[in-house]
């Protein structure tokens, strides 16, 4: 395949966003001595932090306001009393030192650098996403990593796959492939920009979407074959 250019998500497609969520959750419980029922809580505030981050890919909240709302939120459903903006702050302060790698993930990266551009683009917090992503141990093989919360543009929107290839200085749309587990911000958000996607399926989950990917995979294995066809 005549590929120049790899972009990837970062989160459950690279890095191990679920792993570095639980530390950081269970980390900030602990801090506020509401670390009786862990696997409760975090639970609840799973289900509140993808049902708002779903908002913000529509455009119905900021990420500024989400930072916050979503602790506003899990205060108010587990009945508990603490400052939402500090409770906020020390999680994303304990998920920035959460930086995991999704098994193979190291391998694959490393394989592919030299043979293709690589570069990641992830709808994440700059505080964050700074700390667990371009810091991290693959940071170095990522020629462009682009947050959305610095350009004030997220996936799927065409505007933030525009901005990261012109960061490449490149424009031929034909020579470049995105890879990401998300249907909906990653593969409707690279289709509708006009490049070619990857869909990370590792747990073979059915698409019942009208969203439908170039390429389905199911380990990252799999991508170095399918980048070699």
């Amino acid at each position: 395949m005549n590929y120049s250019i790899v972009l990837f998500d970062a989160d459950e497609t690279l890095f191990d966003f679920k792993r570095s969520e639980r530390y950081a959750f269970e980390q900030t419980l602990i801090q506020y001595h509401l670390d009786q029922n862990l696997e409760h809580h975090l639970k609840i505030y799973q289900e509140i932090n993808d049902g708002i981050w779903k908002e913000f890919e529509e455009g119905k909240i900021t990420q500024k306001t989400l930072k916050v709302e979503r602790f506003r939120r899990l205060a108010k459903a587990l009945h508990a009393d603490f400052n939402e903006e500090e409770f906020a702050r020390s999680y994303m302060g304990h998920l920035g030192e959460a930086s995991f790698l999704l098994e193979g993930s190291q391998e694959l990266v490393e394989s592919l650098y030299g043979q293709y551009r690589l570069g990641i683009i992830t709808n994440g917090l700059t505080e964050v996403q700074t700390r667990r992503i371009r810091q991290s141990i693959i940071g170095k093989y990522f020629e462009e990593i682009v947050i959305s919360e610095e350009i004030g543009v997220a996936k799927p929107d065409s505007r933030i796959f525009q901005y990261t290839l012109e960061r490449f200085g490149h424009t031929d749309k034909a020579q470049v492939l995105m890879v990401g587990d998300n249907l909906s911000s990653d593969i409707r958000g690279g289709r509708d920009f006009g490049i070619a996607t990857c869909w990370y399926n590792p747990s073979g989950l059915p698409n019942a979407t009208s969203i439908h990917p170039n390429f389905e995979i199911r380990s990252l294995d799999e991508l170095q074959t399918l980048l070699n066809s």
